[in-house]
């Protein structure tokens, strides 16, 4: 055994949010480093629990519905398992357990100030306007009685709640960005909010493709990029990019996200979403999603293995820096990649641009869920969307 797995078989990880698709990309990559790694789900059944590197599966409750009851349950499996590193890939995972005196130190994340910053919409506009960075026009709506909404005149418009999850304790809920084409629309789209969801922003509508930059900083230092586009999206209109290829950054882009995770004091790794507006050949920052992504895999692929990156730097193993990696290297969300062709079927809209759908392998393609090495979660993903789409056929 190389001597770097063996310092890594000396610790144990837990991964959280098992049902996602980036924990199992996460579970992959430790296991096949060395690390010693276990799964942590609502239910047994969960994509990440059945991949060959969980060698345990511990049961919790569900972060968003019953946040205290998980954050409990996850410091009692630290203080049983000796877990050394705790990996949060979802928000609400990560907003119990961050600031928490046991599992806080384990999570490979910024500090929590940095983290809520981050994550609070409207003082994220405001602070990379600031730093120089190109956003898209909007102002800040404080309740559903503010009239600055009453003089926006900017349509298309985005509605984008401050968080994209609010509530207190076990009051939780998340929030959705709206996109309205008038006031009418804006008017029932801010009483629809929750008053936890505001501040509201309101955004001009930028069209044109989005551009996610993916990055890893440690300690002021920029440790890992990565791009990718998206050929296929789950709405097929736009939402969870399912057929994605490595794309070279765009360096402006790239020195952008830097500067404002530097600015923030980062540390971790983080999506850094803009989208570039075709009527104007301008690049608008959007968000920034400080945790692990959807098409986690496909950077893996192309040769960036975030999640060893981040835990090797986290425990002080390694202070690797990635130098670059394969572009043209395409992953398919196979499911997700069903569930985009159904729509358009339903919707009519399947003439045209199809036909790469049906070619079954390009070169550069990878499956992102089943592996010939590690099968399970194939099959696991599998019988749960045969079960759900009986259940819509009921």
């Amino acid at each position: 055994m190389p001597a770097a797995h063996e310092e890594r078989a000396r610790h144990r990880v837990l991964v959280l949010d098992g049902e996602q698709r980036s924990a199992l990309a996460v579970v992959r990559s430790l296991g096949r480093a060395g690390y010693r790694v276990a799964t942590g789900a609502d239910h047994s059944g969960a994509l990440a629990a059945a991949s060959r590197y969980s060698g345990a599966l511990e049961l919790l409750p569900s972060p968003l519905e019953r946040p205290h009851d998980f954050r409990r349950a996850v410091v009692d499996a630290v203080a049983r398992e000796g877990y050394h590193v705790v990996v949060p890939v979802t928000e609400p995972s990560a907003l119990a357990l961050l600031g928490d005196a046991e599992v806080g130190p384990l999570l490979p994340m910024p500090d929590p100030h940095a983290f809520h910053e981050a994550n609070d919409k409207v003082a994220l506009m405001q602070r990379a306007a600031g730093l120089g960075i190109d956003v898209p026009r909007f102002v800040t709506v404080r309740d559903v009685d503010d009239g600055a909404a009453d003089v926006w005149d900017v349509f298309p418009a985005v509605v984008k709640p401050g968080r994209s999850v609010v509530g207190e304790g076990d009051e939780r809920r998340k929030t959705a960005v709206q996109f309205v084409d008038d006031r009418a629309e804006l008017r029932a789209a801010l009483a629809d909010l929750p008053a936890g969801a505001y501040p509201v922003m309101l955004q001009e509508r930028l069209v044109g493709a989005g551009v996610g930059v993916f990055l890893l900083v440690h300690d002021g230092e920029r440790v890992a990029s990565f791009a990718h586009r998206r050929i296929r999206e789950k709405p097929p209109q736009g939402g969870v990019s399912v057929y994605r290829e490595s794309v070279r950054a765009p360096a402006t882009l790239v020195e952008r996200a830097d500067r404002l995770l530097q600015s923030f004091g980062w540390t971790g790794v983080a999506m850094v979403e803009f989208k570039h507006d075709e009527a104007t050949d301008r690049y608008g920052l959007m968000e920034i999603n400080g945790r692990f992504w959807g098409s986690l895999q496909l950077a893996v692929d192309a040769g960036v293995d975030f999640p060893r990156l981040l835990v090797d730097r986290f425990l002080g193993l390694s202070r690797e820096v990635s130098t670059g990696y394969r572009e043209g290297i395409r992953t398919r969300w196979e499911w997700g990649d069903v569930d985009h062709l159904l729509i358009r079927l339903r919707r009519g809209g399947a003439r045209g641009g199809l036909a790469s759908w049906f070619r079954p392998w390009w070169p550069g393609d990878r499956f992102e869920v089943f592996r010939l090495g590690d099968p399970g979660p194939f099959w696991a993903e599998t019988r749960a969307w045969f079960r759900t789409a009986f259940a819509r056929g009921a």
